[in-house]
């Protein structure tokens, strides 16, 4: 049989005060004398009261909860800035309801619709398909607070996210840099990566080199498996590339991970860049050039523009994006072997000891 929950008309009838003072004495009220707040609060831990946090969001209109969505959490950088903005919303009070909607749209529409349920403050969302957004536009329209975890302009939708379009030109004007003047890329056919792609292909017109659609390796997935097979489609072209820019570490890997099977040496037989910065990749056997993305900035800009949103009183704001600068960072998979590393520290390592 299940335990009945101890009320406020509990604790009332064993401290001898009303249920109204009690209610007040549990939120702290000073209206209430520090005895009295004492033993009511001691009658509560006997009795294991645990407040209803949902009647009080009925009362209050807040609910003191964000609503947090994934499109993937086997991707590491992700499930990184989750933990972040969790516990940046700790640190302001709020709780987390997390969702993720597993490469599904539709699975994303009926985690919001749960969200709402639930009565969240406001969303931070990572969308699995930047072309449809029309679902969390709408929810701007009705005022509800709402942030993307992507950097995307003129959507009507506050965004905060990393530049992927400088991210991916930077790295392959990196490998150009190194003398390379046929580069492929790793791309997942999930998701939605235009703007690496874009990146990507205008340091090529930059540097006048020629278009080759054949050079770019589509991965099923996110997943090293996937970047092993989207490597081996382009390194078995009969002209094969020199260098390779995977648009994920984890592709990345899975690159790193071919020329292991097949016997290449990185970065004299063929280099690679990836983008996140993410553990794996820094202690991949070669140690693998990247982007990193400062993904704790990121958590904590996105939190901040969202509480602004909660906290903003009649209709929301005028939208705002705010897009971050990632770093290079210049490793043994694209450097010579008598090369010395440069010294660098990402962004998301300054500060720490």
């Amino acid at each position: 049989m299940a335990r009945v929950k101890a009320r406020l008309k509990d604790i009332a009838a064993k401290t001898g005060y009303g249920v109204n003072t009690v209610s007040l004495a549990l939120r702290g009220s000073t209206r209430i004398s520090a005895a009295a707040r004492e033993i009511i609060s001691k009658a509560a831990e006997e009795l294991d009261y645990v407040p209803n946090h949902f009647a009080k969001s009925l009362v209050s209109l807040r609910s003191n909860t964000v609503g947090l969505i994934l499109h993937d959490v086997t991707n590491p950088i992700l499930t990184s800035a989750a933990q972040m903005i969790q516990l940046a919303l700790a640190e302001r009070g709020y709780s987390v309801l997390f969702a993720t909607s597993n490469g599904s749209f539709e699975e994303e529409i009926r985690a919001i619709e749960m969200f709402q349920t639930r009565m969240v403050d406001g969303i931070l969302i990572y969308p699995l398909l930047h072309s449809r957004l029309d679902h969390l536009q709408k929810l701007r329209q009705r005022n509800s607070p709402i942030v993307l975890l992507v950097g995307l302009c003129e959507t009507g939708i506050d965004a905060v996210g990393i530049d992927e379009f400088t991210g991916a030109y930077d790295a392959t004007r990196h490998l150009i840099d190194r003398g390379h003047r046929r580069i492929g890329a790793l791309i997942p056919e999930v998701g939605t990566p235009q703007k690496k792609s874009e990146g990507y292909l205008a340091a090529l017109r930059a540097a006048g080199m020629e278009i080759d659609p054949a050079l770019i390796g589509y991965a099923p997935s996110h997943t090293i498996e996937s970047g092993i097979e989207a490597m081996d489609a382009v390194m078995s072209l009969a002209d094969r590339p020199t260098a390779v820019f995977a648009s994920s570490d984890v592709l990345a890997l899975g690159a790193l991970r071919w020329t292991r099977i097949n016997d290449l040496a990185v970065p004299e037989q063929v280099a690679i860049a990836g983008f996140d910065n993410i553990d794996a990749a820094r202690f991949a056997a070669t140690p693998i050039s990247t982007i990193d993305n400062n993904v704790g900035e990121l958590a904590r800009l996105a939190v901040a523009r969202l509480l602004e949103l909660i906290g903003s009183e009649g209709p929301l704001p005028p939208p705002s994006t705010t897009l971050l600068h990632g770093q290079l960072i210049v490793r043994e998979s694209t450097m010579r072997r008598d090369e010395e590393p440069p010294v660098t520290r990402p962004a998301s390592e300054q500060g720490a000891s």
